[in-house]
Order: structure tokens, then C-alpha cells, then sequence
């Protein structure tokens, strides 16, 4: 099991007792490592949603101890341009405009902002610069959503 599906499987139940949608966790190796954990809730998170989520956690990892070596959590909301890891996720935000970085080029691009126009299975139906695109869902290494201002 990779590790962040096992940070996933540990935090994520630990997150949503809390009353709280578990977002989705990002772990970063390497000198000065970080474990950034995203969480929402239908009437925001506050500073202090994240101290008590935080808390929470970390006792978590003191007790089952995931990550050997030091790392520096960090919780936060999601926030405007909100990451997108599961393909629930990405139909939340159909119709919107979402920024891919791909592990593979597709359309001679591994970075692209597009229109997400739908979710068929594990692919992304996107629309790029007028042309219709398929991605798969296992070739998004990483995705944000897009930030509309009116």
C-alpha cells in the first residue's frame, strides 16, 4: 500500500468523526517533509476547526507513528482553487474550469487548464481551447480547480 493511501485509510475516519468532510491529504517526502490534510464542512472551516482537527490527528500518528523521521502537518480548508483527488470530486465541478498536471502528455500537453465537461467512468471529458478531450483518471497527477471571479 502506498503511503499516502495509508494516511488516507488512518486519518480519514479520524477526520469525518470529527463532523467534518475529509477533503483529501497530501504527503510530500524529502528534507523538511509535510503532511497537508484538507478538510471542508457545508459552513466553512475556521482557524479553529483546524487546531482541533490537527490535534486529533497528531495523536493519531503519535500512536500508529505512519511517517518515520520529522515532518511538519499542516490542516487546512481545501480553499477557492481546492485540490481534486477522486473522481466524486471532479463531478462536484463539471461545467467549471480545472488545471491538470498529467504524468503523460495527452494532446502533446502535460499541463493544461480546461473545461471539465464530464465524468465517464475513470475518464475526464474536457474541453481544451475549443477541442474535445478524453483523460484518464489515472494519468492526473495533480488537479485544482479553477477560481471564478464575477
Amino acid at each position: 500500500m502506498r503511503k499516502v493511501d495509508q494516511l488516507h485509510a488512518l486519518l480519514g475516519p479520524v477526520v469525518e468523526s470529527m463532523g467534518f468532510v475529509f477533503w483529501g491529504l497530501e504527503y510530500i517526502q524529502g528534507r523538511g517533509a509535510v503532511l497537508r490534510v484538507f478538510i471542508d464542512h457545508e459552513d466553512g472551516i475556521s482557524v479553529d476547526n483546524c487546531a482541533d482537527v490537527s490535534h486529533q490527528i497528531s495523536g493519531v500518528l503519535d500512536v500508529e507513528d505512519p511517517i518515520s523521521g520529522e515532518y511538519n502537518l499542516e490542516v487546512s480548508s481545501p480553499g477557492m482553487d481546492r485540490p481534486l483527488f477522486t473522481l466524486e470530486q471532479y463531478g462536484l465541478y463539471i461545467g467549471e474550469q480545472v488545471q491538470l498536471r498529467l504524468l503523460a502528455p495527452v494532446a502533446s500537453r502535460r499541463r493544461m487548464t480546461a473545461t471539465l465537461d464530464a465524468v465517464d467512468g475513470d475518464d475526464l471529458h474536457l474541453t481544451l481551447e475549443g477541442q474535445a478531450l478524453v483523460v484518464p483518471f489515472t494519468q492526473v497527477d495533480r488537479a485544482n480547480v479553477v477560481p471564478q471571479f464575477d
